[in-house]
């Protein structure tokens, strides 16, 4: 009997991450670190309160808070995180390579294209990835049979995008509209608050999750060049997605492509007046940034979120169905290493 518990104990701690079961697992900072969040992706990571003037701005909610809050939780990581609102999406990943923030969040692909400044610096690094998405269609039910795939988006449909999401590059993509390099298609008309450019098809004009040509910064809307590709209409960029659902229910856009979770959000209504009608095959992997010469903290976030989310099984399903569910990893880590 002794023997069989002696062997069972092996094999839980064979099964432990080494950090979990060591009392020598290093603290992971030794400072408060400052976390930047983007503040409009409900359920991922949102404010309590959307109005940036409000104390409540800067209250973290959603999947990556309950995540940071688990990471506080863990005895012996040393992490203690003052969270702020951001309330600009475009390049968001980056500010953790300013003085304003040590980490930032807010359900950020992780794409090697975003690691580097439009000069090409590396400047970021990214934790290993804490969740999964995939880009969808959201429509009118309705326009669900008409509208039922990427291809069937022509000239008379009017596409929702934010700027600089990979929602908005895969939907350029997956209809023509820019190459795999981000390259527009020639004939493109861009509109901008400067005025209207016309892509010719060279590396001048470009769209990127991680970067655009300067001049394409402030775009507004773009027309397709031909028949076989969507109006795109560009919304939310102060105010987040909301603002593309409001508009796909008032009838002034047609469809909304973004994030799956994000767009199912949207779509549990009891009136059903929304649904998804596509989903994109390629997976995405998110995670949060943090300055690339954060050699060691990065190490060591990594190994905390790896045992967190159980190396990736325990992710945002999961966290759906059971929001105590980082905490209780949280919980389970402290017992293990009082008991070590």
């Amino acid at each position: 009997m002794v023997l069989s518990l002696l062997m069972l104990l092996s094999l839980v701690l064979l099964w432990l991450p080494a950090s979990a079961a060591d009392d020598d697992s290093p603290a992971c900072a030794d400072r408060t670190l400052s976390v930047g969040f983007y503040a409009f992706f409900d359920p991922i990571s949102y404010s309590a309160d959307a109005d940036p003037d409000s104390p409540d701005f800067d209250a973290h909610r959603g999947y990556e808070a309950d995540l940071l809050s688990a990471l506080e939780a863990m005895n012996g990581a040393g992490l203690s995180f003052a969270r702020h609102g951001i309330t600009v999406w475009d390049e968001v990943w980056l500010r953790s390579a300013t003085a304003d923030y040590d980490l930032v969040g807010g359900g950020i692909t992780i794409l090697d294209s975003r690691r580097h400044a439009a000069d090409g610096e590396e400047q970021i690094a990214f934790t290993d990835g804490h969740i999964t998405f995939q880009q969808s269609l959201l429509v009118r039910a309705e326009d669900a049979e008409s509208l039922d795939s990427y291809a069937s988006l022509g000239s008379q449909v009017r596409a929702g995008a934010l700027v600089g999401t990979t929602g908005e590059f895969r939907l350029l993509e997956l209809t023509g509209l820019v190459d795999a390099n981000g390259v527009l298609a020639a004939g493109a008309r861009v509109h901008t608050p400067q005025g209207s450019l016309i892509a010719d098809g060279s590396a001048d004009f470009v769209i990127t999750p991680a970067h655009e040509t300067a001049s394409l910064a402030q775009r507004t809307s773009i027309e397709p060049p031909d028949d076989s590709m969507p109006q795109v209409i560009y919304m939310g960029g102060d105010t987040g997605e909301s603002e593309l659902i409001t508009a796909l229910r008032d009838g002034r856009i047609d469809v909304v492509a973004r994030g799956q979770i994000g767009n199912s959000t949207a779509a549990v209504n009891p009136d059903g007046a929304l649904v998804i009608s596509a989903v994109d095959d390629s997976v995405e992997y998110g995670g949060f940034s943090l300055d690339v010469d954060e050699v060691d903290l990065l190490a060591c976030l990594n190994d905390k979120i790896n045992w967190l989310t159980d190396n990736q099984r325990i992710g945002f399903e999961s966290w759906a169905a059971n929001q105590t569910v980082f905490m209780e990893r949280a919980d389970l880590w402290n017992t293990r290493a009082e008991d070590a």
